[in-house]
């Protein structure tokens, strides 16, 4: 089951941020040979999506969550929704996060 986290990310700014996978023991998930994938969209059925730039530590259980200053810069303020998801070496994927980003507006163009 995927965790909730819900982000704030200021318009027009390099944005990133860490999760650090453990399991139920509190042990770091070894992420070698994992991939990774996620994305911020509108609304859950929306068309039209930004992806995370997306990198693993792999030995520490890290997945790293990015986005450039011209993708921050592409989406309007408000409310979006995101999620992200690994896929083992087995092809068993599996939601890591969800939940809703705010996109604060900017002033300083």
């Amino acid at each position: 089951m995927a965790i909730k986290a819900n982000l704030i990310i200021d318009q027009g700014t390099d944005y990133v941020t860490s999760i650090n996978l453990t399991d139920n023991d509190e042990n770091v998930v070894d992420l070698t040979g994992y991939t990774a994938n996620g994305q911020i969209r509108k609304t859950y059925s929306s068309s039209n999506a930004v992806n995370f730039g997306l990198s693993l530590e792999e030995a520490n259980g890290v997945v790293r969550l990015s986005l450039s200053d011209s993708q921050t810069s592409n989406l309007v303020a408000g409310r979006y929704v995101y999620d992200v998801v690994v896929t083992s070496p087995a092809s068993i994927t599996s939601r890591i996060v969800e939940g809703i980003v705010t996109v604060t507006p900017r002033v300083t163009k």
